[in-house]
């Protein structure tokens, strides 16, 4: 997704710091000051670098001028390639005179880190007519230890610079590695303590662990060893085992130990060669890991598809997570009711191990249904879990989900769709959502106008299931929520897609705690999909036909169920013939809620 170009100047009083800043922002246009105006708390990876806004909503990038920028903790940590790379954020045309005496913000930086700082102003909020003006770190008395320091960039050191139209902040001049804190406009005539902006930690929900009731009847099959981990080829059952491609794995005499550098990979175990498995028998038993090292990744039992064919799609046809963590009841050793995995038993397709959100190892030594707990241990109860699609339930159904896309290429999107006589889903980003510039709101107000659903996006687009707590995972719900409400006061949708449908155990669960709480306690569902057209890999490459090609195959096994975007031209000129080819199996388009019989979406025309 491209950067965005203007701020939310907001009207509700809304949750997010995001939202909050921008009403600040705007409100102290015509007011006195008595706090400071947050620019940026780098509250969000994926908001500063894959968004490219601040918390102000303004544009704010390095240009890929820096080799890596993290955000951590409320901080950014920018490692430059040269002395000429560079950093900035943008004010909006600000007018601080009488409000506003500078900026302030903590660094950690190496003593005598040559940093340059540049602020910009332009009489007509433009680029024309830009002045800048640069100081040194030196020229303005800062002396860098090392250590987090607070210091303040008084806009009277910048001779020229018009005050009343401030629009830029830049950074520059330093080779090694420093860390920025939060960044914000301090009042006129605060003291060095007042000044600086203190971001209130974000809240840790507590989960409940009351204990687990236990099954209803004690009757189990005997125990059953999928994996021992002693043979690469196989595991225990004799089935395949193994991870995906970009996991790393190290095997030895005691079992697999697993890195994963990326949330998206999965270790799998099968239960079954081809076809389905029956672990129905099971249903009272428990899933036993024996393991050491990290507990932070999610366990999921596999559905395979009613047909039992790894041909047709989707497949898997879902799977269900639980938290490893949860479900620790002794050092080295995890058991999980079978029971809690909410999925068709008689189609069991194998245990995958998922959703690693640190880059610790964990060693896998053995995986087993055994009858019962040993003594004197017990499990929690099932945390409530957003339901995870891949197909329409409907019969005869098909259904577009379309996320994301460039506003400018919307017209045609709509036109293509009105003519083809189709209801389409659009999964939406919060924060470009409120951004007047991108007229997202108005374009998604018209299409919810001629009944197509919107649904919710996360709010900056990061992969939830690797955000480091759940804190993390709830302020990007929260935020999505408060953007939509923003923008159609009646939303009420259940629905989400996971950005890169990155998913697991903990984001389920927020997102039925969040999501499904929002809706009065209703079922939340995660929709993935089984016709992927592949426009992120084709739509900007020598070859944008492969997008039909890739439709085409996933349409021939069976898939029903669209991700697509609307980012590229290329892929909006194929959509036509996407919905004709949909058309021509004989099934009925319509919402992705209509296509999973959802008694709340609108009758079918």
């Amino acid at each position: 997704m491209k950067p965005f170009l203007a701020a939310l100047l907001g009207l509700l009083p809304l949750v997010t710091a995001d939202l909050r800043s921008a009403k600040a922002h705007h409100a102290r246009r015509f007011a006195s000051c008595t706090t400071p105006l947050l620019v940026d708390d780098f509250a969000s990876q994926s908001r500063l670098t894959f968004l490219f806004y601040n918390a102000l909503l303004k544009p704010t990038s390095d240009d890929s001028t820096m080799r890596t920028i993290t955000v951590s903790s409320n901080t950014a940590t920018l490692t430059p390639n040269s002395a000429d790379s560079y950093f900035y954020t943008q004010l909006g045309c600000l007018a601080t005179v009488g409000v506003y005496d500078g900026i302030s913000l903590r660094i950690t930086a190496p003593p005598n880190t040559p940093l340059v700082i540049e602020l910009s102003s332009s009489a007509s909020c433009s680029d024309a007519g830009q002045v800048s003006v640069r100081k040194t770190a030196a020229e303005l008395g800062w002396r860098f230890t090392g250590a987090p320091q607070l210091f303040r960039i008084p806009f009277a050191a910048f001779p020229g610079l018009d005050t009343a139209h401030l629009t830029t902040m830049l950074l520059t001049g330093a080779a090694q590695q420093y860390t920025l804190g939060p960044v914000a406009l301090y009042c006129a005539g605060a003291s060095a303590s007042a000044s600086e902006y203190i971001s209130a930690p974000r809240a840790e929900p507590v989960e409940p662990r009351t204990p687990d009731p236990g099954p209803a009847s004690s009757a189990s099959a005997p125990p059953l060893l999928i994996d021992d981990f002693k043979a690469r080829a196989s595991n225990a059952l004799g089935f395949w085992h193994g991870g995906d491609e970009a996991l790393l794995e190290t095997w030895g005499p005691g079992g697999v130990t697993l890195l994963s550098s990326d949330p998206d990979y999965s270790f799998y175990t099968q239960v079954t060669g081809v076809g389905c498995g029956d672990l129905s028998a099971y249903e009272g038993g428990y899933l036993r890991v024996e393991f050491s090292g990290s507990t932070a990744f999610s366990i999921a039992l596999q559905e395979h598809n009613a047909a039992c064919d790894e041909k047709r799609a989707p497949y898997p046809a879902t799977w269900d997570s639980v938290e490893a963590e949860r479900y620790v009841v002794r050092p080295g050793e995890i058991f999980v009711p079978l029971r809690h995995f909410k999925v068709e038993k008689r189609r069991a397709l194998g245990v995958a191990f998922k959703g690693f959100y640190t880059r610790a190892t964990t060693t896998l030594r053995r995986v087993e249904i055994v009858p019962a707990l040993p003594d004197g241990v017990s499990v929690p109860g099932k945390l409530p879990t957003s339901r995870l699609v891949f197909g329409c339930t409907r019969p005869n159904s098909f259904a577009f989900a379309i996320d994301d896309g460039d506003p400018a290429l919307a017209p045609e999107v709509m036109k293509i769709i009105a003519e083809e006589g189709i209801k389409v889903t659009f999964f939406t980003v919060g924060a470009p959502l409120l951004d007047p510039s991108t007229n997202l709101t108005s374009i998604y107000r018209d299409m919810r106008a001629q009944g197509h659903q919107i649904a919710l996006h996360s709010y900056t687009h990061p992969k939830l299931e690797g955000l480091g707590s759940l804190g993390d995972i709830d302020w990007e719900l929260e935020n999505n929520l408060a953007a939509a409400h923003l923008a159609f006061p009646s939303f009420g949708s259940r629905y989400f897609r996971a950005p890169f449908g990155t998913e697991g155990a903990r984001m389920r669960q927020r997102i039925q705690e969040r999501v499904g709480g929002a809706a009065g306690g209703k079922e939340a569902v995660v929709v993935g999909w089984s016709v992927d057209v592949e426009d992120w890999l084709w739509a900007t490459g020598p070859t944008p036909e492969k997008q039909l090609e890739a439709f085409k195959r996933d349409l021939a096994r069976g898939g029903d169920l669209v991700v697509m975007h609307y980012l590229y031209p290329s892929t909006v000129g194929y959509l036509r013939e996407f919905i004709r080819l949909a058309k021509g199996t004989g099934k009925r388009l319509m919402r992705v809620d209509q296509c999973l019989e959802d008694p709340e979406a609108p009758p079918l025309d």
